[in-house]
């Protein structure tokens, strides 16, 4: 079959296959990551290459699933708060279906986030805040402009759209789920959309009762499931001064926490907070050796491996998905990339260049 996440339409809500608004969503590769596995002390790693997705990262699964839906229940206007990549997303799909979009993402937001929602139609409100204050007044705006809210979990269909990643994961596999699932968490519906995604799986007789041990990654910055989980909690209490790079999991207050927080321990996982610098450090990393540019929030899902290797909680014979979520090239650059030499053609000593290059 083919269709990217649509091959799954049976498992999602939209009824009727003519409203889906479709632009090349879903199957992304699972790569395996040898070097970067070796040299990190987990050689049965691989990435789920999330940034191949339309508009570059996997925020594009949500949106298409929960445009289409709602464009099928006659919805012609969408509103959502966005930390960054969900907002040219939503502008993308909006401008597929004919509909208009509203988002509101935070000032420091990466400017390639803001760029895009504009080129694609979307009307752009920069909010003085983070992310939860972005997401309260959205919606307090929502019933006043006649728009649909597509806020993290304030509708049922982006976590459906984002299960299908883990649909694709158990097939990729043949049908075996690895040890371990490593992914950096913000809203977590990512998190929690593959998670029932294995227990429809197992009702439909695909795979067995084994489930991987989900790994949930934050920012020092930002990690309120992280503090949540380690204190027991069933909720996690909101994270006051919130500041990391990695604007897609710079988001204080999860509205999903307990859910996020249940498949982590139901699962025997845990929760890994890692520090600015390793996250910088693992972008430039991973690309040397061959994971590709990943995002900030891709980089410190990466980072925290060593972390729970150097705890036991990863031996070297685990089998180790980590989400790469999004493309790094969405992003400000890492700190401290070495400055290319410039030359002149016309007054070029190309030995002396070729000997800078040895």
């Amino acid at each position: 079959r083919t269709g990217g996440l649509w091959r799954w339409a049976e498992l999602l809500p939209v009824r009727d296959r003519s409203n889906v608004v479709y632009l090349g969503e879903g199957d992304t590769p699972l790569l395996a990551q040898p070097r970067l596995g070796e040299a990190l002390g987990v050689p049965r790693l691989s990435t789920k290459a999330e940034g191949l997705n339309p508009t570059g990262s996997f925020k594009a699964r949500g949106m298409a699933v929960a445009v289409s839906r709602a464009m099928e229940l006659s919805v012609s206007s969408f509103i959502a708060p966005s930390a960054g990549n969900a907002a040219g997303a939503l502008a993308a799909y909006g401008a597929a279906a004919g509909a208009q979009v509203t988002v509101l993402t935070p000032v420091d937001a990466t400017p390639a986030n803001q760029q895009e929602v504009l080129a694609m139609g979307a009307r752009l409100v920069l909010v003085r805040g983070l992310i939860s204050d972005c997401g309260r007044i959205s919606t307090a705006l929502a019933d006043k402009i006649g728009a649909f809210d597509v806020s993290t979990l304030k509708e049922p269909y982006r976590l459906e759209g984002k299960k299908t990643m883990g649909f694709e994961l158990a097939e990729q596999r043949g049908w075996r789920l690895p040890d371990i699932i490593v992914y950096p968490t913000g809203g977590g519906t990512g998190l929690v959309g593959m998670w029932k995604a294995f227990d429809e799986l197992e009702a439909l007789g695909l795979i067995g009762p084994d489930r991987p041990r989900m790994v949930s990654v934050q920012s020092e910055g930002c990690a309120p499931i992280v503090r949540a989980f380690e204190r027991g909690k069933r909720f996690a209490e909101p994270w006051q001064d919130a500041n990391t790079r990695a604007s897609g999991i710079r988001v204080p207050s999860a509205v999903g926490d307990f859910l996020i927080l249940e498949s982590l321990r139901e699962s025997g996982g845990t929760a890994v907070a890692v520090s600015e610098d390793s996250i910088s450090e693992m972008q430039t990393f991973a690309g040397r050796k061959g994971a590709g540019y990943v995002s900030p929030e891709s980089a410190a899902a990466l980072a925290a491996v060593p972390v729970l290797r150097d705890r036991g909680e990863v031996g070297c014979s685990d089998e180790v998905v980590v989400f790469d979520c999004g493309m790094g090239q969405k992003y400000p650059p890492p700190k401290d990339l070495p400055e290319p030499p410039l030359v002149d053609p016309d007054d070029l000593d190309i030995d002396a260049l070729a000997h800078s290059l040895r």
